[in-house]
């Protein structure tokens, strides 16, 4: 069984016992998320999709951890103006404990 959820602005096809990593969410370490915007479900090839799909997804929030640093280089040739910027972007990662 299998469902796709939208987490966080983005879709992931998710299964029972996973761990993912999503845009930063809120919470603490341990405690159980759920996410009702469920797209589409597969339960050994029945599939539902669209509105007709009341499934639920938990999940247990397990670290919040940042991603690689990302450089962004600026420059203008001749000009001698030159910028270096960087950022690393903050991830949640979480299991799925269960598609209801």
């Amino acid at each position: 069984m299998f469902a796709v959820v939208k987490i966080a602005g983005q879709q992931f096809k998710v299964q029972k016992d996973q761990e993912i990593f999503v845009q930063q969410l809120q919470g603490n370490i341990g405690d159980k998320v759920q996410f009702s915007d469920v797209l589409l479900t597969d339960n050994g090839g029945q599939l539902t999709v669209g509105t007709d799909v009341k499934s639920v997804v938990k999940a247990e929030i397990l670290s919040h951890v940042q991603g690689d640093k990302v450089i962004a280089f600026k420059m203008k040739r001749r000009k001698g103006f030159r910028k270096k910027i960087g950022h690393r972007t903050h991830f949640t990662k979480i299991r799925i404990n269960e598609i209801a």
